[in-house]
């Protein structure tokens, strides 16, 4: 389902990094050659950097499932690289609307969604799942995630978003070695039980690894992943337990992110970008 934002979209900005100055711009996978730069893309960060064990898809190289054709894209797109180069960031975009005519939602193999997605219609709006983000590590700089938020901020004013979720992950399959990490996230940033879904029982492990009060939390705060302390910042909440993904090995958790209750920080920056 690839397809263009709504017109004069694209936004494009400069980036000053290791490459030098660079010319960004973001907009929305638009064909098939779009999606296989995605699949290259996620290949070299999730297999190739990160030594993930996924199935690869029917082509080497490329990181691939069956929920790619259903979702949108978001790209970031280094205009001064070489045309197989040039998209750099992504994150993959999937509707309710669009995957209930599907194969349902890629998070719902690790954690029950049924306090979400049980109450559809009326004036709710849609819920949008994220997943799959990632950069290429000369472009992990806050230029490129602030194309890929204004991205998702006007994604969801088009498409009447209501709530945002999908899993976030911590890298290797010990959970005990983020155990203060987990903890605090279970301990400070729980969703509320209406909208905190539950880890699988039998693919999933508790959140809460210590007890509170037992660990140093700002110190816990400042040892999760960038890409978790970036969602809490928008005022995200967390569902309840952690799923071990051992295929691209990694510790995953699960955010909520009510669009009315993002921070005021963040709400002006969709509001604006949207």
């Amino acid at each position: 389902m690839q397809q263009s934002l709504q017109s004069g979209s694209e936004q494009s900005g400069s980036e000053q990094s290791g490459l030098g100055q660079r010319r960004l711009s973001m907009r929305l996978a638009q064909d098939h050659e779009d999606l296989v730069a995605v699949q290259k893309l996620r290949w070299k960060v999730f297999l190739a950097e990160r030594h993930a064990a996924a199935d690869l898809g029917p082509r080497e190289n490329l990181d691939s499932d069956i929920y790619d054709a259903l979702c949108d894209h978001l790209l970031v797109i280094d205009e001064d690289a070489a045309p197989e180069e040039r998209v750099v960031g992504t994150y993959r975009l999937l509707r309710e609307s669009v995957a209930r005519r599907g194969f349902g939602f890629y998070s719902s193999s690790e954690f029950d969604l049924g306090v979400l997605t049980r109450e559809s219609g009326g004036d709710r709006g849609d819920l949008l799942e994220l997943g799959r983000s990632c950069v290429l590590p000369p472009y992990r700089t806050s230029s490129t995630i602030s194309l890929l938020w204004r991205g998702i901020a006007e994604y969801i004013a088009r498409h009447n978003i209501s709530l945002m979720f999908g899993c976030a992950s911590f890298p290797g399959t010990d959970p005990d070695a983020h155990a203060a990490a987990l903890s605090y996230l279970y301990h400070q940033h729980l969703a509320p039980v209406e909208s905190r879904p539950i880890v699988l029982a039998e693919k999933g492990v508790s959140l809460e690894r210590l007890p509170s009060g037992s660990y140093d939390e700002r110190q816990a705060l400042l040892s999760l992943p960038p890409l978790i302390k970036g969602y809490l910042r928008t005022g995200a909440k967390f569902g309840d337990g952690a799923y071990i993904d051992h295929d691209f090995g990694t510790v995953d958790v699960f955010v909520v992110m009510p669009v009315e209750r993002i921070s005021s920080r963040y709400a002006a920056r969709f509001s604006v970008a949207a």
